[in-house]
């Protein structure tokens, strides 16, 4: 009996063991924000111990934040220099995340920021030669909101520390998520305009988790599938692809790793302006496209060019159905090329859009001599040269929501009230009562006061957990 008893103790212990080694270790690294500095009951509630809670039982995540520290080895308090990172070390971790660079961006240690690159690809490839070889997610330094220029200062922040650490991305080829954005119009959730509350190490905990999550195709890259000259170039840390197609400037930026069934989003116009949106789903594995039609104003040679480079991305391996995305005149081309392919679109969202383009057109009229550029190429790409012409025109997306509804897709627009460029009464809301007056799927998000500049939302979330609803990608802690 006491054989029988010794050897279940041992097997128990054995299971115990391989349980234990079979959770996927994730070490958190990082300054005062990830060890929870002032948030109450820190160790339940900081960021790593929500993540824990988000991720369960089959990953172990390990705190290793030491308040005040710099990734700069010559930084007032070096990362560096801590036992916490020794730890890290020997813990031989399956995924790092690293969020260090705020205390970077105080007075004392900007002098050093010239070597902030070298020292953070140093410090990554600590992680990476160890022999669990571990997933690498850099974030993005947080928004904040104190105002001694001498301490941890947002401009610095997002015009020096930021970009570095999007570079450092990029040539290092690893994760990065975007810490800036989510906080941006989150100082409620900062006490001591520094310092995320519970709520704000819970919204922290929520980025990292889906990306952590996302389920990933590793082995797709749709630069290879093109079989054409690629130019290659960073976008905000991710590989962007400049090339020509149909004699057309197109551009490709991908994911580091795409998410299963390979999503994309179809950038109508004016690429890379205000790109928050964008960079939030490459996060999540979305590829962001552009096919630079301009200024055919989604008339039937748009379309047709469209409709190739979409057979294009289709044949590179890219998703059935896009997420069409357009800003002012982008919406013209987002709902045009829809309205002809309604079972290619998963869903739009559009911002500030020109939807009514007589509207826009009229104040052109009875101005002999109007050389508004767009103005004379619109009446060039619809072939029209009376005013009577303009304004009988019938091909702008008001005239077209019965095609529109009949995909069946979402529709998310931003509208700013006060927009003096597009008149909301003539084209958003227009289009608004024409959709749902045929049962049409449509919600507009109203910017009280704004004008038509600037678009999008400093924080995207709303914009982002639209997309990611309505085309099946998103993940529930």
């Amino acid at each position: 009996m006491k054989y029988l008893i010794s050897s279940i103790l041992i097997f128990t212990g054995l299971m115990v063991h391989a349980q234990t080694n079979d959770r996927i270790k994730v070490a958190c690294i990082g300054a005062s924000i990830i060890y929870g500095a002032r948030i109450e009951n820190r160790e339940q509630n900081c960021y790593p111990a929500q993540l824990q809670n988000m991720l369960g039982s089959h990953y172990q995540v390990t705190n290793y934040g030491v308040s005040a520290t710099t990734l700069l080895r010559k930084g007032d308090y070096s990362y560096w220099q801590t036992k916490q990172y020794q730890d890290a070390l020997a813990d031989n971790p399956d995924v790092v995340i690293i969020d260090l660079g705020g205390n970077d961006a105080k007075l004392v240690n900007r002098i050093h920021l010239d070597e902030y690159e070298q020292d953070y690809k140093e410090f990554i490839h600590s992680f990476t030669q160890l022999p669990s070889h571990p997933r690498v997610i850099l974030l993005s330094a947080m928004a904040c909101f104190l105002k001694d220029t001498a301490g941890i200062w947002d401009p610095v922040i997002v015009n020096q520390v930021n970009p570095k650490i999007q570079k450092v991305a990029y040539d290092e080829h690893v994760e990065v998520i975007d810490m800036h954005s989510p906080f941006i119009n989150k100082e409620a959730n900062m006490p001591d305009k520094l310092h995320p509350d519970k709520i704000g190490a819970g919204i922290m905990a929520q980025n990292v988790y889906r990306v952590i999550v996302q389920e990933r195709d590793k082995s797709f890259d749709i630069f290879k599938s093109l079989e054409m000259p690629l130019k290659q170039s960073s976008f905000y840390g991710y590989e962007c692809a400049d090339f020509i197609f149909n004699g057309r400037d197109c551009k490709i930026a991908k994911p580091k790793f795409a998410a299963k069934g390979h999503p994309w989003v179809w950038r109508a116009r004016f690429w890379g302006h205000e790109p928050q949106t964008d960079i939030a789903l490459l996060q999540q594995g979305f590829h962001i496209v552009y096919y630079d039609a301009a200024e055919l104003l989604g008339n039937s040679e748009a379309i047709a060019d469209w409709d190739s480079y979409y057979k294009l991305l289709r044949k590179a391996g890219l998703a059935k159905k896009a997420v069409l995305e357009g800003m002012s005149r982008g919406g013209v081309y987002a709902f045009n090329w829809a309205a002809s392919n309604p079972e290619k679109v998963a869903c739009v969202y559009i911002d500030n859009p020109l939807l009514n383009i007589p509207s826009w057109a009229a104040q052109f009229l009875n101005k002999p001599g109007a050389k508004d550029d767009m103005f004379l190429a619109f009446k060039k790409d619809y072939n029209l040269t009376t005013d009577s012409d303009i304004m009988n025109f019938r091909g702008s997306p008001v005239d077209k929501v019965k095609q529109i509804v009949k995909g069946k897709y979402p529709i998310l627009i931003l509208c700013a009230d006060a927009d003096e460029e597009v008149i909301p009464q003539e084209n958003t809301l227009l289009f608004e009562q024409k959709v749902k007056a045929l049962n049409g799927n449509i919600t507009v998000i109203h910017k009280p006061g704004f004008k038509h500049h600037s678009h999008s939302l400093p924080n995207p979330a709303p914009i982002v957990d639209f997309i990611l609803k309505e085309t099946g990608y998103v993940t529930k802690s």
